[in-house]
């Protein structure tokens, strides 16, 4: 991959599933300096690419394509396989995804219809929207899965995949998650840390998190758990930089135990302990507050 250009305009397309958070994104982005513009017709897209190549001073765009747009959003394919031609600007495809659950109890929260669905029900919007949208979540760069996700956690998120300083800047989140609740879709890497030692059978540990010494103490004190992460460790420290020199801006690696609440919250905070002072990480607990 050739370096980029100092010169070369980064635009962020983001689209997905209606109800996901392509709001909280876009304005997420513009926080960070983006001009962000909502609900573009796509034709428009070559037209966009070309006021601001002719601008100067604009680096960083993001735009909302959505079926909003239904009548445009077949000629999306096209603008974009247009806008590669042009040399200046670096386009990346941002997509929101949600679960069905989620979906729908965002709507009856909101009380919205479903723009696909007008009159009737948001699950059938919602099966429409996934077989229309299914071949651009396939060209998708960056896929955020946004259920188990919180406004001010999905910006947390954004910030952190598109606030660098640097063109060779890589993002490392550390994400636990619970594998009863689902695999993250967002996830690049994936680790299971089911085979450790389980604090849920501790009956002082049961209630409390990965994040508090006791339980952390606990997960870490066991010979296999020192050998697993010697091992991941090791690999992780090999794969970095690897991704760096491929382009790679942000990197997601999901370590999954039966809850997401003890073993897989207490390896995310050490990894990312582990590799903060020479990269830019964070941790995330996606499942730490269910029950059962």
């Amino acid at each position: 991959m050739t370096a980029k250009s100092d010169k070369e305009i980064n635009l962020v397309v983001i689209t997905g599933m209606s109800g996901a958070g392509k709001t909280v994104a876009m304005q997420s982005l513009e926080d960070l300096g983006f001009f962000c513009i909502d609900n573009l017709p796509p034709v428009l897209l070559t037209k966009l690419a070309e006021l601001l190549e002719q601008s100067g001073g604009m680096k960083r765009a993001a735009l909302v394509i959505d079926l909003r747009g239904r009548d445009f959003f077949s000629s999306l394919f096209e603008s974009l396989d247009r806008l590669e031609k042009h040399h200046g600007i670096h386009y990346q495809i941002l997509y929101l995804d949600a679960s069905d659950q989620a979906l729908v109890r965002r709507y009856k929260e909101t009380r919205r219809r479903h723009p696909l669905s007008p009159n009737g029900t948001p699950m059938d919007g919602i099966r429409i929207e996934r077989q229309l949208l299914e071949e651009i979540k396939g060209r998708a760069h960056q896929i955020i899965d946004t259920s188990g996700l919180k406004p001010a956690q999905l910006k947390d998120r954004i910030v952190s995949r598109f606030n660098q300083s640097g063109q060779n800047t890589l993002n490392i989140s550390f994400q636990s998650f619970g594998f009863k609740y689902g695999v993250p879709i967002d996830a690049d890497l994936i680790f299971d840390v089911r085979f450790l030692p389980n604090p849920h059978y501790v009956e002082s540990l049961k209630p409390r998190t990965g994040k508090e010494s006791d339980v952390y103490e606990y997960v870490m004190k066991w010979q296999e758990t020192k050998q697993f992460l010697e091992k991941l460790t090791d690999m992780l420290a090999f794969l970095i930089p690897h991704y760096r020199r491929e382009g790679k801006t942000s990197l997601v690696v999901g370590i999954g135990c039966t809850g997401g609440k003890h073993r897989s919250v207490a390896i995310a905070e050490y990894l990312n302990q582990c590799f903060q002072e020479k990269e830019w990480t964070r941790s995330a607990h996606r499942d730490i507050d269910k029950n059962g």
